[in-house]
């Protein structure tokens, strides 16, 4: 009798890999003495951070969340602030040293292996943190307060599980110097047809070139009504630095910065000019330019720069800048400043109906506040651990949202 074995073409095989997606978040409270004495439970609270692709809050009670504590200690937690069923995360809490003797009082789950796994926080509102973080008294005689000021760092990591396969080998490939090559024909004027009078400067460019990038070149020089014989043109509506800016990513794919474009010596800055940037891509239809400048100009978001980047973001139809700009400016942290800031005059002027979006944006802010507040109340919803008064390495206790009680070391 013949023995017959399955026939096995090849080997295969794959790995599930489990990981934390990581993201920090600085947090700084000043006027800590007056925020002081709001009473037990009410908070002070961080603008949200994304991470893992859910958004977090930092709360800290500067009273205490527990009123049977009487005020002894301040309690920190971090806390879920977006839609989420049975997220999975680590967190570290670091109160920062500001006398810099390298003496950070850290709380951190990613140096260590939790016997019962990552935190699982179930829904928005659900919250993990320290209800004793640290004895009041001894909080106000430290090196963390500093000029009536704390720094604290959060850093969150959401677990992750991918699949992996079998990877095939794979010869390295090197970048593309297609963007080089384009540059130096712009910088050599090499085979140029149509020079730009910009103001007082003139550019050397290639109608071919520019029609690739730009639908209002394309029907400039080649459209119905186009004139391909045209080999000069005047430009009116875009400053000179800025249309050499323009012509330098359409030759190149990528933002210049300053110095390449006006010198080492100028005084403009790196907003500004992507601000003004971004007004030409629109006009000339440059719509990856003009999402390059977006999301530089959300990264460049503060107090003084929000109100004329808003306006912008309305007059250029630009729908997800507009809506940063909105959340950052309604922050009742922030919103002072900003309506002293010469740009909200302009932003006044320019688009008054903007103001009534700013003034729902700040209601819903404050809605979503109150939300949270709500949903903190829940004991399932909260996990916390009182900390020894010191700070030390005695036990400490953790509450789950089953109500077990569980005795760690430290």
């Amino acid at each position: 009798m013949v023995n017959f074995k399955p026939r096995v073409d090849s080997d295969t095989c794959s790995r599930s890999i489990s990981e934390t997606v990581n993201g920090s978040h600085r947090f700084m409270i000043k006027g800590y003495s007056l925020a002081k004495g709001m009473g037990a439970g009410r908070y002070i609270m961080s603008d949200t951070f994304t991470v893992g692709g859910y958004d977090w809050a930092i709360y800290f009670y500067p009273d205490g969340k527990n009123p049977e504590d009487s005020s002894m200690y301040v309690s920190v937690f971090i806390a879920l602030a977006s839609e989420g069923t049975d997220v999975r995360a680590l967190f570290e809490l670091t109160l920062v040293d500001q006398a810099k003797n390298g003496k950070d009082k850290v709380h951190s789950h990613f140096d260590r292996a939790l016997e019962s796994g990552p935190y699982t926080l179930k829904y928005r509102g659900s919250m993990w943190g320290y209800k004793r973080f640290f004895r009041r008294a001894a909080l106000e005689t430290s090196d963390y307060l500093k000029n009536d000021c704390l720094v604290m760092n959060c850093t969150v990591g959401v677990v992750r599980t991918r699949l992996e396969g079998p990877k095939q080998f794979t010869i390295p490939l090197p970048p593309s110097d297609m963007g080089r090559g384009l540059k130096d024909l712009l910088d050599l004027e090499v085979g140029c047809d149509i020079v730009f009078q910009v103001g007082d400067e003139n550019f050397k460019a290639h109608k071919l070139i520019l029609a690739a990038r730009s639908p209002v070149f394309r029907a400039q020089f080649f459209g119905l009504v186009g004139d391909t014989s045209v080999d000069k043109v005047e430009v009116k509506d875009v400053e000179p630095f800025i249309f050499k800016a323009m012509l330098l990513f359409i030759y190149t794919d990528r933002l210049p910065d300053v110095c390449e474009v006006m010198g080492s010596s100028s005084m403009c800055t790196f907003t500004v000019m992507v601000q003004h940037l971004l007004a030409a891509a629109d006009l000339y239809n440059l719509d990856r330019l003009k999402f390059l400048c977006e999301s530089k100009l959300c990264e460049e978001i503060n107090t003084d720069t929000v109100a004329t980047t808003l306006a912008l973001a309305e007059q250029h139809h630009c729908p997800q800048l507009k809506a940063m700009c909105l959340k950052f400016a309604a922050n009742p942290a922030n919103l002072g400043a900003v309506m002293q800031s010469e740009g909200f005059r302009h932003l006044e002027e320019s688009c008054p109906s903007i103001l009534s979006e700013l003034l729902k944006t700040f209601a819903s802010v404050d809605e979503n506040s109150i939300l949270l507040s709500s949903r903190k109340r829940s004991a399932s919803s909260v996990y916390a651990v009182d900390l020894p008064a010191d700070g030390g390495g005695a036990a400490a206790e953790s509450a789950n949202p089953n109500g077990r009680r569980v005795r760690r070391r430290y």
